[in-house]
């Protein structure tokens, strides 16, 4: 087939640094839990997954014409899918920095690893938790570090107020409280 009617994904897939988003400093701020869970990934993709498909692909292209094979189709593309995951976990585990935040317990201060407890201008109270970008759980009331409202609250203390730009103009937040994992809990 010509390359002419190949998409770009597929032509470009080594080509990974562009579905990383751009972490300040060059860091990937992590906690143990989230590397750990991570590693995980890497581990049963690498030893699990991938050689089922192998051995899936390998006998569908053993049953003749693979044009029109559907077995053989579909695990080509699975297994393009799991090498472009394993690349992306290899990637961020290599720059990962494992930040363990029960080191900043009893502070008032907002690090990373800190469930900030925050009043906004128009007396609505929230509560998040400053993860890593890739173990941050919107659901669970986590951001990840690098997002606008976290990259505001860090280094601010209990008592502070700050202002966050947004689009709809700039809001004001209220530190209320600072909590971190106790030393036997975090991880």
């Amino acid at each position: 087939m010509s390359k002419a009617f190949t998409k770009e994904s597929e032509a470009g897939d080594d080509d990974e640094a562009s579905d990383l988003p751009v972490l300040p400093g060059g860091k990937n701020y992590i906690t143990a839990s989230g590397y750990s869970r991570l590693r995980g990934e890497l581990f049963q993709l690498i030893d699990d997954e991938r050689p089922k498909v192998v051995e899936a692909v390998h006998w569908a292209a053993s049953n003749g014409d693979r044009s029109e094979n559907g077995d053989y189709l579909y695990g080509k593309k699975r297994l393009r899918e799991i090498d472009r995951r394993i690349r992306f976990l290899t990637k961020r585990l290599e720059i990962a920095e494992v930040v363990n935040p029960a080191v900043h317990a009893g502070s008032d201060q907002v690090f990373f690893g800190a469930t900030v407890t925050y009043c906004e201008n128009g007396g609505t109270e929230r509560t998040i938790t400053i993860m890593g970008i890739d173990e941050a759980d919107s659901a669970a009331s986590q951001v990840s570090w690098i997002s606008p409202v976290a990259r505001a609250l860090l280094k601010a203390r209990v008592g502070d107020e700050i202002a966050l730009p947004t689009p709809g103009g700039t809001r004001y937040l209220e530190v209320l409280a600072v909590r971190y994992p106790s030393a036997t809990t975090a991880g």
